[in-house]
Formats: structure tokens, C-alpha cells, sequence
């Protein structure tokens, strides 16, 4: 069986795998996520998800690499991580009673293969009307600054909620499951 690898350096891209009761390994590809100019958004993410999983593949042409990114997008705009307290009560308050996308990236690679898979899996939210004190409430009890948008779903957000879409509930964490169990058996590597 052949070494896989998440080539990321997020602990919940790491919990994610961990449902697939999987052995691989973890390494940081370390690449520059800066969007191109006029770059559209699900583009900038399969480009970003398909550089980690070849960076990191590039040094390890025998393994097979994962690489993911995910952004969260209101009224077209791309919301990062919050970071602080302030940038998150701003952005809810921004995503308040709206839709969010969550426009997740997801490459696996395998170059002793030659093969390379690469999608972008889409999963929307729409939140309740939030009104300051939820908002405050919910940032003085989660850890969510460095969530996409300040929603982390596996977490309090899923109180801020009023209705979910999409094909891969597990992409709105950042790690598009069912996808990479897809692209992993194209490869040849067996989950069951």
C-alpha cells in the first residue's frame, strides 16, 4: 500500500482524515495563498489545493498526496479567517440572515501514477438574522478565528444556521470526504 499524505497543516483537515480510519502523514506544503488578480474565486481554490498536493508530492513521487483549500463567499466577496475578535463580530454581522458558500478545493495526486484529480465541491449555508448579543455570545465561546467566515460548523456555529446545502456536508470543514474517497479509489487505494 502506498504512503499517503495530507499536505496541509490544519488540525481539522487532520481530524477529517482521521474519520476515514486511514495511516498517513502529515506535511506542510508552505506555498503562497495570495488570489491572482481578477482570479475567479472556485478557480483560486482548486489552484491553491492542487499546488500543496504538488509541492508536497514533488518530494514524494511514491506517495499518494492530499491537498485541500477552502474559502468561505458572501454576495461574491471572500471572507478569510476573522483572526481577531473584532474582524469575526464584523463578518458575522456581514453574513448575518445571508448565504454562504464554502468553495472548497481538493487535489490527490499520486505522480509514480501519473495521476492527478482535482475538483472544487461547493456547500451553502444560510444563517439565521443574528442579532449582537448571539454574535458576542458565540465569539466569547468558540474557537473560531481561524475558521473561514468565523462559522465553525463542527462547533457552536451550527446554532447560527437556518438551513445547509451541498453534496459533501464534510467540505464546509475543508475537507471534502466522499470526493476524496472518490479520487483515492481512482488511484487505486482502498478505503473498505
Amino acid at each position: 500500500m502506498r504512503k499517503l499524505i495530507l499536505a496541509s497543516s490544519s488540525i481539522h483537515r487532520k481530524k477529517l482524515l482521521n474519520q476515514l480510519k486511514l495511516r498517513f502523514t502529515v506535511v506542510s506544503p508552505n506555498i503562497d495563498e495570495t488570489r491572482k488578480k481578477n482570479e475567479p474565486i472556485s478557480r483560486f481554490v482548486k489552484r491553491l489545493s492542487k499546488e500543496k498536493a504538488m509541492k508536497v508530492a514533488c518530494n514524494n513521487k511514491n506517495s499518494i498526496v492530499i491537498g485541500s483549500d477552502e474559502v468561505a463567499v458572501v454576495n461574491n466577496k471572500i471572507l478569510g479567517k476573522p483572526l481577531t475578535a473584532s474582524n469575526a463580530k464584523k463578518q458575522l454581522r456581514l453574513i448575518s440572515g445571508k448565504k454562504v458558500t464554502f468553495k472548497t478545493g481538493i487535489c490527490v495526486a499520486c505522480l509514480s501514477e501519473k495521476k492527478l484529480y482535482s475538483s472544487v465541491v461547493n456547500y451553502s449555508i444560510i444563517m439565521k438574522n443574528l442579532n449582537d448579543s448571539q454574535i458576542t455570545n458565540y465569539i466569547k465561546k468558540e474557537d473560531m478565528l481561524n475558521c473561514a467566515g468565523s462559522i465553525r460548523i463542527e462547533g457552536l456555529a451550527i446554532g447560527l444556521i437556518k438551513k445547509t446545502s451541498g453534496s459533501d456536508p464534510t467540505s464546509i470543514i475543508g475537507l471534502p470526504l466522499i470526493k476524496l474517497s472518490h479520487y483515492l479509489e481512482k488511484i487505486g487505494y482502498t478505503i473498505i
